[in-house]
């Protein structure tokens, strides 16, 4: 069959390809369907039980609820490593992502369903779908801009801003139909707009031509090079199935133990730890014998800067455990302990900024799909009906949400509004922070991640500094949840980026995917111990005080933060020039 020619660089938009803003938006969509149910997940498990009424919750303790929390979010990063592998070999990139849609779009189905079957249908539905479709939309754009590598950063940029403006617009408006209307309103319309983004993925074929579709005929020079160099052996494959086996193992006994419905290790409990606990041990014992091993046959110089990668995922575990909180601890901090109600002037003033939050940025995107239609009509009208009907809906809900709380006389903040400052943050610093490592100014990696880290310490220490002395009858000011935002975006953008781009220059081609695959599952384990962790706030709160908790997140972040820094020197040997 010939190739289909594709015109993703026919048409221009803003000055770059139009093709690259099909992709924007097909991120922002999922982006919008994944982080407006994520706010919600906690919230939802957590909140009291009221029966007949739509936001009675299932009542579970915080402990529960981020063990489940984290479990998923382990998952989340774990499985777009074996999607990757599927879309290479059997689907292509762009099947990957449609049938990873729609798997995401009856996952959203299933939680507006509003039953305990269809919850875990559908969180396991979303678990599969993001496996398929988050490494593949990336490899697409890689692909586009194969043969113009100068425009790679800029347009990485863009598609940066499509994953935060989807976020944000999803914590915004399913936040706002959840604490409003009900749970299954804000589960709803992350689904509705997973199901259109779908569609205007499929509709856009004319575009992309043969873009992210497999090439059965493609040589496999990359993987003969990697069994001729450091093949696999029995003990290795071994070893991989062991570990996987029982990291998945713990991940679904760790929810089902604390909700008191099956403990598999309870076997192994002794009176030094619970059993699961001995299992974790012993599988992180084998992946590092495991890692370490293959790594070891490699010759000194690949062997060093794969050593140094490994220290690298060593300390973003640590930053994730800190960063992490805000989808499992800081979630019930702000409904439980942070003083969320306004009225008067206050209130006047909040409305009118949250108005402006939310109409700035739908004005600047709504400005950018108008210039993508006028360039592109005539090749994907459906995509761009599509697209408009996205954002008639998003408009509507954004301007029934601004209307209704302009006319309360007193009101009390949606607990999901504190989650999208993050993204908000990004958007707005995101810039003036990368111009640093285009300067004079631009510090090695390990200055950059010891000062990411001690900004998010900076975070947790405001906080600790306005819960200082608070009795059980009096809250936090709003003033210190933003502030630890603000401070945690900041450290975000100082690391976040950077870990991935160091693995791409460290590590041997015929050696990245294996590591990549490691870099993601240190970030699972971090995801599983941060909501571990989150999942004490109440415990915590209650034996020693609020501001107690944000001080041991403030004291692990400037642990690492020091240790990074002082690893300096050690890290740039390890490296050997690799700036």
């Amino acid at each position: 069959m010939a190739a289909q020619k594709a015109h993703y660089f026919d048409t221009k938009v803003l000055g770059q390809p139009s093709g690259l803003f099909f992709l924007f938006f097909t991120e922002m969509w999922e982006r919008f369907s994944f982080y407006g149910m994520r706010v919600l997940l906690v919230q939802f498990l957590t909140a009291e039980i009221l029966l007949g009424d739509p936001k009675g919750g299932w009542g579970w303790t915080s402990e529960q609820a981020a063990s489940l929390y984290g479990t998923y979010a382990m998952l989340l990063y774990l499985t777009p490593v074996l999607g990757g592998i599927i879309a290479d070999k059997y689907l292509g990139a762009r099947r990957a992502v449609i049938v990873g849609s729609i798997i995401m779009t009856l996952g959203q189905l299933c939680l507006f369903l509003n039953s305990t079957t269809m919850f875990f249908a559908g969180l396991t539905c979303l678990v599969i779908g993001v496996g398929l479709f988050k490494p593949n939309v990336p490899s697409i754009l890689a692909q586009m801009f194969k043969e113009h590598p100068d425009k790679k950063d800029s347009a990485y940029t863009i598609f940066y801003m499509g994953v935060n403006s989807g976020a944000f617009l999803g914590m915004m408006l399913c936040g706002y139909l959840a604490a409003t209307k009900g749970w299954s309103w804000g589960f709803g319309l992350a689904g509705i707009f997973m199901g259109l983004g779908t569609l205007q993925f499929v509709f856009a074929k004319p575009l992309m031509g043969d873009l992210g579709l497999l090439q059965k005929n493609a040589p496999e020079q990359l993987q003969s090079d990697t069994d001729k160099r450091n093949p696999f052996t029995f003990i290795d494959n071994l070893l991989i199935f062991v570990v996987a086996a029982l990291g998945l193992l713990y991940a679904f006994n760790d929810p089902l133990s604390k909700n008191g419905m099956l403990d598999m290790f309870a076997w192994a409990d002794n009176s030094l730890m619970r059993g699961q606990t001995l299992i974790v041990l012993v599988s992180l014992g084998l992946f590092i014998y495991l890692l370490v091993s293959r790594i070891l046959r490699y010759s000194k110089v690949v062997r060093d800067r794969m050593f140094a990668v490994m220290s690298l995922a060593f300390f973003i575990i640590f930053f994730f455990i800190t960063f992490e909180q805000a989808p499992s601890s800081l979630i019930i901090v702000a409904r439980d302990y942070v003083d969320r109600s306004l009225s008067g002037e206050g209130l006047l003033i909040f409305n009118i900024i949250n108005g402006l939050l939310m109409v700035i940025p739908l004005l600047i995107i709504s400005f950018v799909l108008v210039k993508l239609a006028t360039a592109t009509w005539k090749l994907i009208p459906l995509t761009n009906i599509v697209l408009f009907v996205c954002f008639l809906l998003i408009w509507a809900v954004a301007l029934y949400s601004i209307r209704s709380e302009f006319l309360k006389e007193t009101s009390e903040i949606a607990v999901s509004w504190f989650s999208v400052l993050n993204s908000f943050f990004v958007i707005t610093l995101a810039s003036s922070i990368s111009k640093i490592w285009s300067s004079k100014y631009n510090p090695s990696v390990a200055f950059k991640y010891g000062f990411g880290l001690f900004f998010v310490a900076l975070g947790y220490l405001v906080v600790w500094y306005g819960a200082r002395g608070l009795s059980e009858d009096m809250k936090v000011s709003i003033a210190y949840i933003i502030l630890i935002y603000f401070f945690h975006t900041i450290g975000e953008l100082f690391i976040s980026p950077v870990g991935l781009s160091y693995v791409s220059k460290l590590v041997p081609h015929r050696m990245i995917a294996f590591m990549f695959g490691t870099w993601y599952l240190g970030i699972a384990i971090a995801q599983k111990v941060a909501a571990t962790l989150g999942g004490q706030v109440v415990a915590i709160t209650k034996a020693y005080g609020l501001s107690s908790f944000f001080l041991i997140f403030a004291g692990i972040a400037t642990g690492a933060g020091v240790l990074v820094i002082l690893f300096n020197p050690v890290l740039k040997r390890l490296m050997h020039e690799v700036k």
